[in-house]
């Protein structure tokens, strides 16, 4: 009868342990444990209409939460907005990169800042609408993140805070820049850097400024070597002409993750 109570109450204990919230999630080998650094403005955020699917983890993606523990990945992955964020990309992307490579586990960096210029993404650099440092925020979560893992890429979804004449014309400098800096930060120069393209919505046609954005994101792989660019062709807004919409994010996602794939096998 003893033995049965002890046993019990290790039961309870355990099971207790198991469905804790906030619970810091079991983590596997460090060069088993792939890490993918999720930066940028809104539409890296997400803003899509979180359903009970996006809240259903994959048992092999995780996130490492506001307060900087690993928890299972659902959406929204992001907290630079809390009223506003919602479905992004990286639930997916995760999902599709740790479903072709079944030895590993995907831990996701969320670091996004809506409405940030590429400007602020600089050290020391204070952004008020998020109450954030953007550039100092990522590097600090990465570096944290590092001592648990290896990273693998770094995702870039940003653009449209610069489509105004007067910063446009400067985008591209800046963006190399930004890219050489996060490589040497954390002491990964070949890790690949993948940026997506701004929505295009007839509602919503480009200025020359904005083209001119796009065509620094573009012409990325081209100057930089281990960059890739993402197509946002056929996707759709959330009726704000800004937002891509849930199942525009999901398959964003998934265009991310089919470019990782591609360049981390070349």
């Amino acid at each position: 009868m003893k033995y049965t109570w002890i046993s019990f109450s290790i039961l309870c204990v355990l099971l207790c342990q198991a469905i804790t919230p906030g619970r810091a999630a079991e983590l596997p080998e460090k060069e088993n444990f792939h890490l993918f650094l999720l930066v940028g403005q809104s539409n890296m955020a997400g803003r899509g209409k979180v359903t009970a699917d996006d809240r259903k983890p994959h048992p092999r993606v995780l996130m490492l939460n506001k307060s900087g523990q690993w928890a299972p990945a659902v959406d929204p992955i992001h907290f630079d907005k809390p009223g506003m964020v919602g479905v992004g990309i990286g639930k997916t992307f995760g999902t599709v990169v740790a479903e072709k490579n079944p030895g590993i586990t995907v831990g996701l960096i969320p670091c996004a800042h809506g409405g940030s210029p590429i400007s602020a993404w600089q050290p020391g650099q204070y952004y008020r609408p998020t109450r954030g440092h953007p550039w100092d925020d990522a590097i600090r979560r990465a570096k944290a993140a590092m001592k648990k893992g290896t990273l693998k890429g770094i995702l870039w979804h940003q653009g449209e805070s610069d489509s105004r004449k007067g910063l446009a014309e400067i985008y591209e400098a800046k963006l190399h820049d930004l890219v050489a800096r996060f490589r040497m930060a954390l002491g990964a120069p070949e890790v690949p850097f993948i940026a997506g393209q701004m929505g295009i919505f007839k509602e919503r046609p480009w200025s020359e400024a904005k083209k001119q954005v796009d065509q620094a994101h573009r012409e990325l792989p081209a100057k930089i070597k281990g960059a890739a660019f993402v197509d946002a062709k056929g996707l759709g807004h959330k009726g704000d002409k800004v937002h891509f919409d849930a199942s525009s994010y999901r398959e964003l996602g998934r265009r991310y993750a089919e470019a990782f794939l591609k360049l981390s096998a070349d």
